[in-house]
């Protein structure tokens, strides 16, 4: 039975506008290595809550048309972290102050940037530590890491963003997700025009299996067909959520009903568009 706090936590996030909540105990970040554990961090710390926001499938649309890129990148990136987020992060975080927890608010930095360190005195640096929020959304719960590459939830597939509050609350975790959102139908890898999904690979976190694309990233890097540049870090993975792939993902989601968050009418209508190596033009021909 939930307790009446996590119960309480919930119904707050709610009114925050929080779209996924998930709780997570120290116990299932035993092994994960210490550049990208939270708790490492805060040691003292009891839970993760990883709190998540849709990107709004009309974010998108720009992009799958081909016709406007700036909108995606304030509503769907920028926007939806720096305020969005991050305000019901904050928000969250005094909620639990107030009742006495510390909560420690987590922006999902990029993991490359565990290599850069922080300087400690006398030329000496020490890692920085930037918790793995696709690690995080699995422990907690929340979804599983699709083919494409991506966290895939029930609700709404690879279209959110995340971020982490580590508390000493001690909150009942969630049960890891069972069911299976990716489909394996290996579209995201055969519609890209870079050739950059290799062989599959298999990740397992908290016991859950998952079948995964071998991404090469730097020919991420030189797609045109919606992937971006990380914004915080321009040496680590693109920002591939808008992506022909991860486009191709949304659409093929809402054809099979895996997802909650179901519209009148399909993601995608007509053939797309995309830009290969050559910078050559062709159509990917949509396949219902």
């Amino acid at each position: 039975m939930m307790s009446d706090f996590k119960k309480d936590l919930k119904e707050y996030a709610k009114t925050m506008g929080v779209d996924l909540i998930g709780f997570a105990s120290q116990e299932r970040f035993n092994g994960v290595v210490p550049e990208e554990n939270p708790f490492v961090i805060f040691p003292e710390g009891k839970t993760v809550i990883l709190i998540g926001k849709r990107i709004t499938r009309g974010a998108l649309r720009g992009i799958e048309e081909g016709t406007n890129f700036g909108d995606y990148s304030m509503f769907g990136s920028s926007w939806l972290d720096d305020n969005f987020n991050s305000s019901m992060c904050y928000e969250m975080t005094r909620y639990l102050e107030d009742r006495g927890y510390e909560a420690v608010p987590m922006f999902p930095n990029p993991v490359e940037a565990k290599k850069m360190g922080v300087p400690v005195g006398e030329g000496k640096t020490a890692p920085n530590v930037t918790p793995d929020f696709q690690y995080a959304a699995v422990a907690c719960g929340l979804g599983e890491i699709g083919y494409c590459g991506e966290i895939l939830t029930p609700e709404f597939g690879p279209r959110q963003r995340w971020q982490m509050i580590i508390t000493d609350a001690e909150i009942e975790q969630d049960p890891i997700l069972e069911e299976r959102v990716c489909t394996q139908c290996n579209k995201c890898a055969k519609v890209c025009p870079l050739g950059a999904f290799t062989e599959r690979k298999t990740v397992k976190i908290c016991g859950k299996q998952m079948e995964i694309g071998n991404i090469d990233f730097n020919l991420c890097k030189k797609c045109q067909n919606g992937a971006f540049a990380n914004r915080l870090l321009k040496s680590a993975k693109p920002d591939r959520l808008a992506a022909l792939c991860v486009r191709t993902c949304v659409h093929e989601l809402d054809v099979q009903k895996k997802v909650s968050n179901s519209f009148k009418k399909p993601f995608r209508r007509h053939d797309a568009w995309s830009i290969d190596i050559y910078d050559k033009k062709r159509k990917v021909k949509v396949e219902q």
